[in-house]
């Protein structure tokens, strides 16, 4: 039995996923999480076979969880179920430690495929993500410009895109707004942006926001 823990801030995701795991005998729902502080949290207390992450979820998300995670539980596996079908996204999600990616328009039979295998040790990546990652691996000059950025620049990027201030941002990673303000400074710096208006601009064009 694939004991899963589901992380996803939307209830009706939840309940959908609910509803198809029932439906199969070598899977159980062992838990439900809808921020990044309860995944620790249950991380922490329960014996999971797998974790089913929704890559944007309120407070700390995303790749910034993902590595959370693997800094306290480095044999989890990690099958992230997203909405982004971006590959530079699934790129750093991979990176930071997700044994798998698979976005939410993907049909049940490979969902249920995904969690087997991810959760048995193996790896997936959803098929026409893979495909886009090959063919533009060797075509780095044609790389979106926030690819270069940092892990933890990127995730600031992702919060400043959503419209959250400094001080938020600052609460939310726990570090300090000055650190925030550093990162900020960088990645401005990094993608030649002027001001505001042309970070959350850019945010919308590249799939960002959400």
């Amino acid at each position: 039995m694939i004991r899963i823990l589901i992380a996803d801030d939307h209830a009706i995701v939840r309940e959908g996923l609910k509803q198809l795991f029932a439906l199969c005998a070598d899977v159980s729902v062992a838990g439900e999480a809808v921020n990044g502080s309860q995944v620790l949290e249950s991380l922490r207390k329960q014996e999971i076979d797998l974790l089913l992450l929704d890559m944007t979820m309120p407070g700390v998300s995303g790749v910034e969880l993902i590595a959370r995670i693997r800094a306290e539980n480095a044999s989890i596996p990690i099958l992230v179920l997203s909405m982004h079908n971006e590959p530079q996204i699934a790129r750093r999600a991979l990176a930071s430690g997700a044994s798998g990616y698979l976005t939410k328009d993907s049909d049940p039979e490979m969902l249920m495929a995904a969690i087997r295998k991810v959760a048995s040790g193996g790896r997936f990546i959803d098929p026409g993500l893979a495909e886009s990652m090959v063919f533009d691996s060797g075509e780095s000059a044609e790389r979106p410009p926030h690819e270069l950025l940092s892990e933890r620049e990127f995730h600031i990027l992702r919060l400043l895109v959503q419209g959250k201030s400094v001080n938020e941002i600052a609460d939310e990673l726990s570090i300090s707004n000055k650190t925030v303000s550093t990162h900020k400074a960088r990645l401005m710096q990094k993608l030649n942006f002027q001001n505001n208006a042309e970070l959350v601009r850019y945010g919308i064009a590249h799939g960002l926001v959400g």
